[in-house]
């Protein structure tokens, strides 16, 4: 790669990593008591797919390690918002499902997000976000693809 190639790429990530951060940041000042970003994910996902799943699922998901991801569904379970239970097909697996009051806490965690993505969209401009859409999706696709 050349240097200029080099510097793009380096620039890139930088600012895709700097966004991150100060996107969980804002996002983590609004989000309920007690509620973290990877828990608010994890209900997200339960609630849109409506199914349950294994924590190995949950983990592959969401590219991160079995441990950090029963962590997580720990947390989960010991707010009431997940409900984990032992497979009656293989007694050596578990499922895991949004509870009602996790149904209710994401909807409260939409509430309280929803105001802040909407000004960050409205301040960057819709054709703007409708134009970096393509981009981030094809990066994010390259990097599961090495994944």
């Amino acid at each position: 790669m050349s240097d200029d190639t080099n510097a793009l790429a380096v620039t890139l990530f930088s600012e895709i990593l700097a966004a991150d951060q100060l996107l969980r940041n804002r996002l983590s000042k609004v989000l309920p008591k007690g509620m973290e970003i990877s828990h608010f994910s994890v209900l997200n996902h339960l609630a849109v797919i409506g199914n349950e799943r294994t924590p190995a699922q949950l983990a592959d998901t969401f590219h991160v390690t079995r441990g950090a991801m029963t962590n997580t569904l720990g947390k989960l379970e010991l707010a009431g918002y997940v409900h984990i239970r032992p497979d009656w097909d293989d007694a050596r697996r578990k499922l895991v499902a949004i509870s009602p009051a996790g149904r209710q806490a994401r909807e409260q965690a939409i509430s309280a997000l929803t105001p802040v993505i909407n000004q960050v969209v409205g301040e960057l401009g819709t054709e703007n976000v409708r134009a970096v859409l393509p981009v981030l999706r094809d990066l994010r696709m390259q990097l599961e693809i090495r994944d």
